[in-house]
C-alpha cells in the first residue's frame, strides 16, 4: 500500500529507491487523489448476489425456508418407510402362497405304477414287466402334418421369391427405361438446335449421342416388350 507525507503543501509521496541504487523523485497527490492499484475491481450485481453468504431470494425469511425443509424431509422418511412395509407384506404373501402350494401338492396321492407311452401291459402273464409295444398313432398324424406343413411354407416361399424377382426385375427396367428416353430426348434437342442453326458447330459428344439415336430407340422398345410381358405374367398370378 502506498505511504503518504504530509507537510504544509499537502500529501505527496516520499521518494524511494531502485533496486538498482537510482532514486525516485517525490511526487505531490492531490487532494482525492486514488492509486490505480488502489481502485477497487467493478463487480456486476449478479457477481455480487453470488457472493453473499445468503443463497435466498430476496424478502424471503430463512425461518420458513427451514421449516419447509423439515417438512419435505419428513415427507420423504414417511413415503421410504411405507414402501419398506409395502416390500415386507409382498414377500410375506409369496412365501404364504408358496407354502400352500406345497400343502397341496404333498396331499396329492402317488400312482403306484408307471406306464411308459406306447407299452400296453399284459394281464395274466408270469411277469410284471411283461409290457407289448404300442403303435405311436399320434407320432404317425404328426409327422405326416408337419410334411405338409413343411411343403406349403416351401411353397409360399418360392412363390414370394418368384414375386420379389419379379418386381425386381420390372423396377430394373423402369429405371433402365427412363434413363434411354432421357437420352432419347437430348438427342433429339440437340437434331433440333442443328436443323434450325443455333448449334452451328456441334460437339463430337453431341455427334456421337446423334448417331446413337437408332441403337437407342431398338433398346427402348426392347425393354417396353420386356415389361409388357413381365405385367401379363403378374396379371395370370
Amino acid at each position: 500500500m502506498t505511504t503518504y507525507l504530509t507537510d504544509s503543501d499537502g500529501k505527496f509521496i516520499p521518494a524511494t529507491q531502485r533496486p538498482d541504487g537510482t532514486w525516485r523523485k517525490a511526487r505531490r497527490v492531490k487532494d482525492g487523489y486514488v492509486p490505480q492499484e488502489e481502485v477497487p475491481l467493478y463487480e456486476s450485481k449478479g457477481k455480487q448476489f453470488a457472493q453473499r453468504k445468503s443463497t435466498l431470494p430476496p424478502g424471503m425469511c430463512p425461518l420458513v425456508v427451514q421449516q419447509a425443509k423439515k417438512d419435505r424431509e419428513k415427507q420423504e422418511r414417511a413415503k421410504a418407510k411405507k414402501m419398506a412395509k409395502q416390500q415386507e407384506n409382498d414377500i410375506a404373501s409369496k412365501s404364504g402362497n408358496a407354502g400352500i402350494a406345497n400343502n397341496k401338492k404333498a396331499k396329492q396321492p402317488q400312482p403306484q405304477t408307471q406306464q411308459t407311452p406306447g407299452l400296453l401291459l399284459l394281464p395274466n402273464s408270469g411277469n410284471s414287466n411283461a409290457a407289448v409295444q404300442k403303435p405311436n398313432t399320434n407320432a404317425t398324424k404328426t409327422t405326416s402334418s408337419t410334411n405338409s406343413n413343411d411343403a406349403v411354407v416351401k411353397l409360399a416361399n418360392d412363390l414370394q421369391a418368384t414375386l420379389q424377382l419379379q418386381t425386381d426385375e420390372g423396377q430394373d427396367i423402369s429405371k433402365k427405361l427412363k434413363k434411354l428416353r432421357k437420352k432419347l430426348r437430348e438427342i433429339e434437342t440437340i437434331e433440333q438446335r442443328i436443323k434450325s442453326g443455333e448449334l452451328k458447330k456441334p460437339e463430337k459428344d453431341q455427334l456421337d449421342k446423334v448417331k446413337r439415336k437408332k441403337e437407342v430407340i431398338k433398346e427402348i422398345k426392347q425393354l417396353e416388350d420386356e415389361e409388357e410381358a413381365l405385367g401379363n405374367i403378374k396379371d395370370k398370378d
